[in-house]
């Protein structure tokens, strides 16, 4: 996903007069769109979907960087201990 300045860019006022069409242009195209006031950013609006995707990535990718962290300071286990503690056979 990339943001395209010259489209994602919405003045608060247009997205009172018609929110519909704002949501549906970024459950459209997944891209976040730029709320401005007065020429300047104020909020980001993205589809749901979206949003819970990024969400999901981040935690992930915070496991991810946790692991190695967790390898890098030797605090390892076996997978037999690791299925045991979280009750998997």
């Amino acid at each position: 996903m990339s943001v395209k300045f010259s489209e994602d860019i919405v003045p608060l006022s247009e997205m009172k007069i018609n929110p519909g069409k704002i949501v549906k242009r970024t459950n459209e195209s997944h891209r976040p769109v730029l709320l401005t006031s007065r020429g300047r950013g104020v909020a980001v609006m993205q589809s749901l979907d979206d949003f819970e995707s990024a969400e999901e990535e981040k935690a992930f990718m915070r496991g991810v960087v946790e692991g190695f962290n967790d390898l890098d300071n030797k605090r390892e286990i076996s997978l037999e201990a690791a299925k045991a503690r979280l009750g998997l056979k």
